[in-house]
């Protein structure tokens, strides 16, 4: 089902910028406004000054935000401080990286131009919430470079991991870029132009599905960009550029692919103590405090003993959580009673079985009576993909202020074949539910949109 294709892909010439470790950034959506002086102080050329950071709220800047980064673009590319490939190629991105739990690991994928589809045609699947006033200013910045500055990571089924293979034994021998990340994992990149082989991998995909896994709102910004371009040009045609976003495409099974959890540290209004939240959470679940040791200790001993019922459960895992206090520091082990799921009988099987919606839904909801609406509005809702910062900042938050009062929810992962079923049944997971990690950087490899071309298949 899905139509995937080679590229002409664009990078930095290090001759001319230097270190790519200085000019790669993170994703946009991860960078706040403040740390944008630091990214361009480390070098004049950092990738942070194309793929600019959100406007608050989403809101559309006016033009000139965005014709200086056309004009920036074209500059770069005029300057040769960027290049763009001459032949069409896939490319093959590896990262190797150290997991949470001190294993070192490597994951894979390729990136290709894959062909737009609507969700509904159930060729690209989504997994979480997407909110239309986000991908405004996404749709300005797309329109006016006519670049996509960074890939939608998505996934696939290979159980044979047959692609990659292919690609490992087809790839230049040099890396054509390779950057260390903030948190010290390599990403590398390596192109691939052997047609028989790339006709080898669009035959593959042919009749696969792919899963989104991060950037739904940047594939929705695409489809948008696709409606105004058919609106535009009478001729449009499958095989313009704007009909193709880029992708980085790596295999489910994949033994380096890592979900990690995102904490919630929730912001109480007012005044909780330990003891009030025990009762209200008691209905649903069973407690059993942790204790002896410093907060670290009693934060490394819920989590792992959350691991340790999860690995014992039978066939459905058990849906457990940790919270701890800060204002008392006092920690707790909580695991679901039966009476929990009362509440969440009118949802999809696939969606009682998520831990993200247990909290949300009976925790959030249920024992602390905060809707969603309010949790949003207010902004009483945190998000730490490290549990040890997110302990850090609640206990520097239980001093600030008397009016909230902090409480650290800590939570296993969302596992890969929970997403493919929530995708597979179009349901749709709560905000910030999945952390594939490491991030795909922003700035190895990024994709133009040249006037004119046409995306050709191979053969």
């Amino acid at each position: 089902m899905a139509f995937i294709a080679p590229f002409k892909g664009v990078f930095f010439n290090v001759e001319k910028v230097g270190s790519l470790d200085d000019v790669v950034t993170p994703p946009y959506d991860v960078i706040s406004e403040n740390a944008v002086e630091s990214y361009t102080a480390k070098n004049p050329y950092s990738m942070i000054r194309l793929d600019i950071t959100k406007n608050p709220g989403g809101v559309i800047g006016d033009d000139a935000r965005y014709q200086n980064v056309a004009d920036l673009f074209q500059q770069w590319l005029d300057q040769e401080v960027l290049k763009r490939d001459n032949q069409d190629a896939l490319y093959l991105y590896t990262v190797q990286y150290k997991h949470p739990s001190g294993r070192m690991l490597t994951r894979k994928g390729v990136v290709a131009l894959v062909g737009l589809a609507e969700f509904e045609e159930g060729i690209v699947k989504p997994h979480e919430e997407i909110f239309e006033s986000v991908i405004s200013d996404r749709l300005r910045l797309l329109d006016t470079t006519k670049a996509q500055f960074s890939q939608i990571f998505s996934l696939y089924s290979d159980e044979e991991n047959s692609v990659i293979a292919l690609l490992d034994s087809a790839k230049d021998e040099a890396a054509m870029g390779s950057i260390t990340d903030g948190d010290g994992c390599v990403h590398s990149l390596y192109r691939i132009t052997d047609e028989a082989v790339i006709m080898q991998v669009q035959k593959f995909f042919t009749d696969k599905s792919l899963y989104i896994a991060d950037g739904h709102h940047r594939y929705t910004t695409a489809l948008a960009y696709r409606r105004l371009q058919k609106e535009r040009n009478a001729e449009f045609s499958d095989k313009d550029p704007a009909n193709h976003i880029m992708m980085y495409l790596c295999p489910m099974e994949d033994p380096g692919l890592s979900v990690l959890s995102t904490h919630r540290l929730l912001h109480w209004p007012g005044t909780l103590s330990a003891k009030d939240l025990c009762s209200r959470l008691e209905p649903w679940f069973d407690l059993e405090e942790i204790k002896g040791g410093t907060r670290e200790v009693l934060l490394c001993e819920v989590l792992s003993k959350m691991d340790e019922e999860e690995q014992n459960s039978s066939e459905k895992p058990t849906t457990t959580f940790g919270v701890y206090h800060p204002g008392e520091d006092r920690c707790f082990l909580l695991v679901t009673k039966p009476e929990a799921y009362q509440l969440l009988k009118d949802k999809p099987k696939q969606l009682q079985e998520l831990d993200v919606v247990v909290l949300s839904d009976v925790i959030v909801q249920g024992a602390l009576e905060l809707d969603h609406q309010r949790c949003e509005e207010d902004n009483l809702i945190r998000y730490f993909s490290d549990p040890d910062e997110a302990m850090d900042v609640a206990v520097k938050e239980c001093y600030k202020t008397d009016a909230l009062t902090p409480l650290l929810f800590v939570m296993n992962p969302t596992r890969v074949k929970q997403v493919q079923q929530v995708a597979d049944e179009q349901l749709i997971m709560p905000h910030k539910s999945t952390y594939f990690y490491p991030k795909i950087m922003t700035g190895l490899l990024f994709n133009q949109q040249v006037s004119g071309e046409e995306v050709q298949r191979l053969g």
